[in-house]
């Protein structure tokens, strides 16, 4: 292939597409990059294999250390299994790229996207999204594009196009859109409560860049010759489709018109017309028909045919009658309750959230600054403190099948719930826990990710962690026949399956704190997007009360198995003194009291523990060890052991002094022990520190009301 680099640049930010240099054998290959961060991305394609009915498409992103000159941690030195943030950008590349595959395609389909250089400025995601499509074209895969995406930050007032890591990370907005040349066809954004209209105004921003990057990949195509497929789908047979449409359509929109109908019953009725009125009758066909042999063939063509009949008239009910199957209007939300400290208090917070059918129970638990995840990626964010898992069993879609560790899927609806309440979290300065959720899904009928984020809201604040605002969300659908388009509030999981949308929207009664856009089809104009955006923040406030109504502030006092926590600020330089040669004397004060002790590197010290005196003590401690100390100060202290020449006081906790024997009394002693005992409880003053930093103490000319202070002090 001919060797062609394009460049199209937006206020200065350059991206850099190459082909024809890497990749030679792979279907399609595209050295993607911007400043010094590039991206290898490869499209291949494989024949589809005998009884797949769906799209086999295998989206993988790599990061490799090396991109940033950094060597891999553990015993191995390489790259192990993907980090989260390799999972979610893996995500990210699939949900715009899936959608503009057509919709009888069957091929083995993979795409690699690896990261080959990184600086600290450009996030690679964005280019491995963009690079998948044009991937995609040169490997002559039949696609709807060009695709691509871009990030939009918002830096003062202004929209920025591909922002840096600095400029996301000090500003209000970090948003991914991508798009066809129908539309927008994804969105993933985290904000800090931004209004509405903000939020449109910078999808449409964005959207206007991915024209450009999409017209640009266009030239390149045409620069190379290569023309982009557009199979026709194969032939279908349609007696079966018919005779399941004849047969069954009256008796479904009987069934779908039942609004008191529960899941269950509604689908019971339904299992039970395909049995008695399709199954049954073409059982009873002679071997010849020509939908018995379709039957014979594939033994699934009729559950698939009932499927797609169900489907079309249940968005057919909702286009023409603006009625859903469980009889809400199209901006109605499901009925809602809630339920705080469910579980006992050795958990340190929980709630259950409940939506209709869906149910969600949130646990928190509160750690020590020990307990960040540390992330050992190409990022430049060094650990987490914040941390939300999100868990989907089997039994809460009343299926069975093995319990594995989690999936992309898990993962990714983790992660947006984590966005959602990152904005509303406190400053680590005023609650320095590190926090940790995790959203049990105990029943699932749609939008379990936005009941994970109320159900953690609710959980943060039975823990008592006193959140800035607190956050509820909902999730939008959308039903498009050709111009006629309705949007759903509050999506069930029929909704999902029959629709064509599914846009999450998360906030506080102030604005938006995090958004996820998938679509089913090709793309939406931003004028669809802003409606919907529209229409679910009055689904949100509702939902908001129903919240405040169970819990409207955070607890005031933590549980009692919630670890206590002390911080204080020492000096820097005295880092080590209080550590010890190897740990040793910060082992020594956690055996001692019982507490657990954690230091900064600029000083600042947290003392954890269940027990609020333990922690006092290692506090204490540590005060003592580090205070600096004056000539003539006073101290109330306690004899710790005595030599021949004096007796040793221990006057601040970790802190001793020498009291000489002439220092005992204003008379010659004639042994330290006709003065004082092991165990006393003495009053000292610092006498003078030596060059070596040992301490001599006195008990001669010291003031009654200096002793006095000094003992009022030690008490």
């Amino acid at each position: 292939m001919v060797e062609i680099d394009k460049s199209i640049s937006f206020d200065g930010r350059d991206i850099r597409l190459k082909v024809g240099i890497l990749a030679p054998q792979a279907g399609g290959s595209v050295l993607i990059q911007s400043g010094d961060t590039a991206v290898l991305v490869t499209a291949t394609r494989a024949e589809a294999r005998e009884g797949i009915d769906f799209l086999p498409l295998l989206v993988d992103y790599e990061e490799r250390l090396y991109a940033a000159g950094r060597v891999p941690g553990g015993f191995l030195r390489r790259e192990g299994k993907p980090s989260e943030k390799a999972i979610l950008t893996s995500r990210l590349i699939d949900r715009p790229l899936r959608p503009l595959f057509p919709s009888w395609l069957r091929d083995d389909i993979q795409i690699v996207a690896t990261t080959l250089s990184m600086d600290d400025r450009v996030p690679p995601d964005i280019l491995a999204v963009t690079g998948a499509s044009l991937a995609v074209m040169l490997a002559k895969i039949p696609f709807n594009g060009p695709m691509a995406a871009v990030r939009v930050g918002l830096v003062g007032d202004d929209f920025v196009i591909n922002p840096t890591y600095t400029e996301v990370e000090k500003g209000e907005l970090d948003l991914v859109v991508a798009g066809s040349p129908d539309g927008v066809i994804m969105v993933e954004a985290g904000a800090n409560q931004l209004p509405e209209q903000d939020i449109i105004e910078a999808i449409d921003f964005g959207y206007e860049a991915v024209i450009e990057l999409i017209q640009a990949q266009r030239e390149l195509i045409a620069e190379l010759g290569i023309e982009l497929v557009t199979l026709e789908p194969p032939e279908t047979d349609e007696t079966l489709a018919n005779f399941v449409s004849e047969t069954v359509t009256a008796d479904i929109k009987q069934v779908l018109s039942q609004y008191d109908l529960d899941k269950n019953a509604r689908d019971s009725q339904l299992d039970e017309i395909k049995a008695s009125k399709i199954v049954a009758a073409i059982a009873e066909m002679d071997d010849d028909n020509p939908i018995r042999q379709a039957v014979d063939a594939d033994a699934q063509i009729i559950s698939k045919t009932f499927k797609s009949l169900t489907k079309k008239l249940m968005r057919a009910q909702i286009v023409e009658e603006g009625m859903r199957v469980d009889g809400r209007t199209l901006d109605r939300v499901r009925p809602i309750s809630c339920m705080v400290g469910l579980l006992p208090q050795r958990v340190h917070g929980s709630a259950l959230f409940n939506r209709g059918l869906t149910q969600v129970m949130s646990i928190v638990t509160l750690g020590t600054s020990g307990d960040a995840q540390e992330l050992d990626d190409l990022h430049p964010n060094g650990e987490k403190r914040y941390l939300h898992h999100y868990n989907f069993p089997p039994y809460s879609v009343g299926e069975t099948r093995p319990m594995r560790s989690p999936g992309r899927r898990e993962i990714g609806h983790g992660a947006l719930a984590e966005r959602a309440i990152l904005p509303v979290l406190p400053p680590k300065d005023d609650f320095p826990y590190v926090i940790r959720v995790v959203s049990e899904v105990l029943s699932s009928n749609g939008s379990t990710s936005m009941g994970s984020v109320c159900g953690s809201t609710l959980g943060l604040m039975h823990a008592g962690v006193p959140l800035t605002k607190p956050v509820s969300g909902a999730a939008m659908g959308l039903i498009k026949e050709g111009d006629e388009i309705r949007i759903l509030t509050d999506i069930q999981g029929i909704e999902d399956f029959l629709g064509d949308m599914d846009f999450k929207v998360a906030g506080t009664d102030t604005g938006i704190t995090a958004l996820q856009l998938d679509m089913k089809i090709t793309g939406l104009p931003v004028k669809v997007i802003a409606d919907a955006i529209e229409q679910a923040k009055p689904a949100r406030l509702h939902i908001l009360e129903k919240m405040l109504a169970t819990i409207s502030t955070p607890s005031e006092s933590l549980s009692p198995y919630a670890p206590r926590l002390i911080t204080f600020k020492i000096d820097p330089d005295k880092i080590g003194l209080v550590i010890g040669p190897s740990g040793k004397t910060i082992k020594e004060i956690t055996q001692k009291t019982g507490a657990k002790v954690d230091i900064e590197d600029n000083g600042t010290v947290m003392v954890y523990s269940s027990d609020a005196d333990k922690a006092n003590q290692a506090r204490q401690i540590i005060e003592g060890m580090t205070k600096v100390l004056y000539p003539g100060e006073v101290y109330l202290g306690k004899v710790t052991r005595i030599i021949a020449i004096g007796a040793f006081v221990e006057f601040l906790p970790g802190k001793e002094g020498m009291i000489h024997i002439s220092q005992l009394k204003d008379e010659r002693v004639g042994k330290v022990e006709d003065v004082v005992a092991v165990g006393d409880r003495v009053v000292v003053k610092i006498r003078e520190i030596d060059n070596r930093g040992r301490i001599n103490l006195t008990r001669l000319g010291i003031h009654p009301d200096e002793a006095k202070r000094a003992t009022q002090q030690a008490m």
